[in-house]
């Protein structure tokens, strides 16, 4: 089996990590990516923030660069800006995080790549868009996903400051989102036969991943907030078990609640006055907590499991992230698998998260050293 993108040519001239993730997919689809660094290399390279001793630099770079050919150029340079554009004349696309002022002074725009590659597919990211005061500004996603498209702030707990998010969680999210611009565009130029450029941005991802509580509030609706555990929606909320760990109910619904009181096995509460109905529900929230909280300390979490199975409920447990890996749905499906290093071997790493009846999309080796491809690429474009 082949992979879906095979015969694809991709150009990336981008750091750090959205975009480059966005090319480790295309890679693990089956396309060809020169990555494009510095002969310092892309900073991404040395910056984990957990070393690992037994694996060589990051290992984060490593799943974002992953089956790529590397091309080390001095973008500074004229003859390093030539490189990249004869490159762009043979390639299908071309991806790039360089603010648009970079773009420009490189000679890297979309229009005067299309002018010598009319078919070039052009992905232009940034962190706050291409127009605008600010799109020039470089940003990361803590900056630009996170706290300025209000994320942060409806996640702090009131008067409290904002929580530090997990690292690179907005470019992960944001990649998929460049995958499928790109993959559209490509389908698009099938039928015009020209290709086009597409672009978005880090900030432009996180208000699509608010999408429910903004368009809400657009319509004039309240604005969304954090709340506590005790101020939240009793049937949207998390319950520790007898055993110490912790589940998210969700049972939102008003056909959820009888199927919850007969998990707890309390059919009186579904006829209580103070919880008889969702609106009852909600302004005698409090003290519904305090039941359920009550109720579920009595049994450990597999054994509630087994009865809002039962029962129709939907839940899900709280898992500390060390025991994710072994979860036995992540086995089942495939969600981890192997690559090589040359320096480890085999070693465990996420798997690409499309999977295809009929195509092969799979990791394709490791993430390249700085330049180890130099002169393979540039002999293959005609160069001595």
């Amino acid at each position: 089996m082949s992979g879906p993108l095979d015969g694809i040519r991709v150009l990336e001239v981008a750091t750090w990590i959205a975009v480059p993730a966005a090319g480790a997919l295309m890679a693990d689809l089956g396309a060809t990516v020169i990555k494009v660094e510095s002969g310092n290399g892309d900073a991404w390279r040395a910056a984990s923030r957990r070393a690992v001793s037994a694996f060589p630099g990051n290992p984060g770079f490593q799943l974002d660069n992953r089956g790529k050919l590397g091309l080390a150029v001095n973008l500074d340079h004229p003859q390093g800006q030539a490189v990249v554009r004869r490159l762009a004349q043979s390639v299908d696309v071309f991806t790039t995080n360089l603010v648009p002022g970079r773009r420009h002074r490189y000679g890297l725009t979309y229009e005067a790549l299309a002018a010598e590659n009319p078919r070039l597919v052009y992905l232009a990211f940034s962190g706050y868009g291409d127009e605008g005061p600010d799109h020039d500004r470089l940003s990361f996603d803590f900056t630009a996903f996170w706290a300025r498209s209000g994320m942060l702030d409806i996640m702090a707990e009131p008067g409290q400051p904002p929580s530090m998010p997990p690292g690179s969680m907005g470019d992960h999210a944001t990649a998929p989102l460049l995958l499928a611009a790109v993959m559209t565009a490509l389908f698009e130029r099938e039928r015009s036969g020209l290709g086009q450029q597409v672009q978005t941005s880090l900030l432009n991802s996180a208000l699509w991943a608010l999408g429910s509580d903004l368009q809400q509030m657009l319509v004039g609706g309240p604005a969304p907030k954090a709340t506590p555990r005790l101020q939240t929606n009793p049937m949207r909320n998390s319950y520790q078990a007898g055993d110490g760990h912790w589940f998210m109910l969700m049972a939102p619904t008003e056909r959820d609640w009888p199927r919850v009181c007969a998990a707890l096995g309390r059919p009186e509460l579904e006829h209580d006055a103070r919880f008889a109905a969702f609106a009852d529900r909600t302004v005698n929230g409090e003290q519904l907590i305090a039941e359920l909280d009550a109720a579920f300390a009595t049994r450990p979490r597999a054994e509630w499991g087994e009865r809002l199975d039962a029962n129709g409920v939907v839940w899900g447990p709280v898992e500390a992230l060390p025991g994710v890996p072994a979860d036995p749905q992540v086995q089942a499906n495939g969600y981890l698998t192997q690559n090589t290093h040359p320096a480890v071997g085999a070693y465990p790493t996420l798997n690409t998260p499309m999977h295809f009846s009929r195509s092969e999309a799979h990791p394709r080796g490791p993430a390249p050293e700085v330049g180890q491809h130099t002169e393979e690429v540039l002999l293959a474009a005609g160069y001595t």
